[in-house]
């Protein structure tokens, strides 16, 4: 039963999440990116801060600002950049077709990096799975968009944020970590309209219902998800991530009026399935690990 509420607590994080890129790039329209990464990281900040004193975590916990923490809080300050940077200019449903190879790069940092065994299936499948984002970014033909390279710079970083935070001391709160995130993407905003020249925009009427949707429902796809993987077991859960590329491709088409092509779709079907079978046969070897021991 854990794993139902597990499974509807992770589809409804990733609805969550589509809804925040949803605002967010409405608000890029007329508010600059850095503008955006100021007041989200701002007021979510303050909203993990909170949840930390609330359950009594130790906001200036000496482990929680070591360089390995404060490094990952860099990485996902970087992804928020290029994140925010590509739905200001790309459709919202490429730019989540492309972020679907994000645990494909997992798999293979934790290969080159971690020094984790990955054998040949799993690096055809990941091949496999960039073939789809060639498909989905066209490089070098007719509807290739150069923007579309945020995204990929956005896979990058938050894979570099996931393989920081799988060396993290389990001692340190998830709120903690949340909160420095928040902030390392505060600052980032605050160094981007610097060195960009972005002006700052007076907040208008117009402003205040998606400024409310994206804070609103991205702290409710993190809690979500916090949750979810808590309560369910991962094995379960993670195949419902992929939902989130449903609901973008849906936001994309109510809100903006996008309509993906079919290289597009062939693409992301590529990378979901390049991915599916990656943590399948992560889940059969892990089983046979366990069988043998």
């Amino acid at each position: 039963m854990n794993n139902v509420h597990g499974i509807l607590l992770i589809v409804g994080s990733m609805a969550a999440f589509s809804l925040e890129d949803m605002f967010i790039k409405h608000l890029s329209a007329s508010v600059s990116t850095g503008q955006i990464m100021i007041i989200l990281g701002v007021v979510c900040g303050l909203v993990f801060a909170g949840m930390s004193l609330v359950t009594r975590k130790r906001i200036f916990d000496p482990l929680a600002w070591k360089p390995l923490p404060l490094l990952r809080a860099g990485a996902e300050a970087l992804g928020a950049v290029t994140f925010v940077t590509a739905l200001s200019l790309v459709d919202l449903s490429t730019v989540a077709a492309v972020f679907q190879a994000m645990p494909l790069a997992v798999t293979m940092g934790a290969a080159l990096f971690l020094g984790e065994t990955v054998g040949w299936r799993r690096w055809s499948a990941i091949g496999v799975g960039f073939i789809g984002v060639l498909m989905i970014i066209r490089p070098g033909l007719a509807g290739f968009q150069p923007e579309s390279l945020f995204v990929v710079a956005t896979v990058i970083a938050i894979a570099a944020r996931d393989l920081i935070t799988r060396k993290l001391d389990a001692r340190v709160a998830s709120s903690v970590v949340a909160l420095q995130a928040y902030l390392a993407i505060a600052l980032a905003g605050a160094a981007l309209m610097v060195f960009s020249g972005q002006s700052v925009v007076p907040l208008q009427s117009a402003h205040v219902g998606p400024y409310l949707g994206a804070i609103g429902f991205g702290v409710l796809a993190y809690y979500a998800i916090v949750t979810a993987m808590r309560i369910g077991e991962a094995s379960a859960l993670t195949p419902f991530r992929y939902t989130r590329l449903v609901f973008s491709i849906a936001a994309g088409m109510m809100m903006f009026g996008e309509r993906p092509d079919m290289m597009t779709i062939a693409g992301a079907t590529l990378i979901i399935g390049s991915g599916m079978y990656t943590f399948l046969r992560e889940r059969r070897l892990a089983q046979a690990v366990a069988v043998a021991a």
